[in-house]
């Protein structure tokens, strides 16, 4: 492969790339410098790509190494995260100055339930063992096949199989339990509240119904509403929606608030 099409190659997967990065690492320095570093190893390991797998397979490959030497000298966020974040923010007068000013001047500063279930899942799922965290996004959001997985994880297929089951049984009953949404006796309501405080004349109800999640409550299983809300994972870029300015800091904000929280409390 020459290097002029690599690079138009590597150019149509670097969305992709920096947002798995980023929803692994939960960091937008990390997601910056890891997307960085994973060209640079691939451009200067090129004459070894051989052809075995598609380009994306191997480029996630090298991205997922690079991530998974990060990730494993971090503790696992908790589950119940958004407790612990939202508490914090209360608390905080310049979490809210800051959110209300990107609010009112960015382009990309707008508030949407949709975007915040996404921002949602992308905490919870940082509770989860690294590698069912991986396996989940690369197959439920990213469509690697199983046989793909297996390359970039350097596995096997009844390993992957088990760290899918196992994560996405864990994530849907976690959201069983806890999820407002889909849950009349959820215990977070993050998605209304946040709503209400950014959108103040937006009817809050409406949104939600806008959802086809929402719209399934009471018809559909947990497994079903898992399924929906990674559709809404699919459909979202988290550095280019209407919402990904006000979200991007959301997530910095609970970065930083359950990396002094995990030092603080060690398990």
């Amino acid at each position: 492969m020459t290097t002029e099409l690599f690079n138009q190659e590597f150019e149509s997967i670097a969305g992709q790339l920096k947002s798995y990065i980023l929803r692994i690492t939960a960091s937008i320095t990390d997601a910056e410098d890891i997307v960085q570093d994973t060209y640079i190893k691939a451009l200067d390991k090129l004459d070894t790509f051989r052809g075995q797998s598609t380009l994306k397979t191997w480029v996630f490959t090298i991205a997922s190494n690079l991530a998974k030497d990060n990730l494993r000298a971090q503790k696992r966020w908790t589950e119940n995260v958004t407790d612990i974040t939202k508490a914090a923010a209360i608390s905080s007068k310049h979490f809210f100055q800051d959110a209300m000013n990107i609010r009112m001047t960015s382009p990309q500063g707008h508030f949407e339930i949709k975007e915040h279930i996404a921002f949602c899942f992308t905490c919870i799922s940082k509770s989860l063992p690294l590698e069912q965290q991986l396996c989940i996004f690369l197959k439920d959001v990213y469509d690697f096949k199983v046989s793909e997985i297996t390359v970039i994880l350097n596995s096997n297929e009844p390993m992957v199989k088990y760290y899918l089951n196992a994560g996405r049984t864990k994530m849907a009953n976690l959201f069983e339990g806890r999820c407002a949404l889909i849950n009349k006796e959820g215990v977070c309501h993050q998605c209304s509240e946040l709503s209400g405080i950014f959108n103040p004349k937006q009817r809050v109800q409406e949104e939600i119904m806008k959802i086809e999640m929402a719209k399934e409550v009471g018809k559909a299983d947990k497994d079903r509403l898992f399924d929906l809300r990674m559709n809404i994972m699919r459909e979202i870029d988290p550095f280019q929606s209407k919402a990904s300015s006000l979200q991007l800091h959301h997530l910095e904000h609970n970065r930083q608030v359950m990396e002094k929280y995990l030092e603080e409390n060690p398990v």
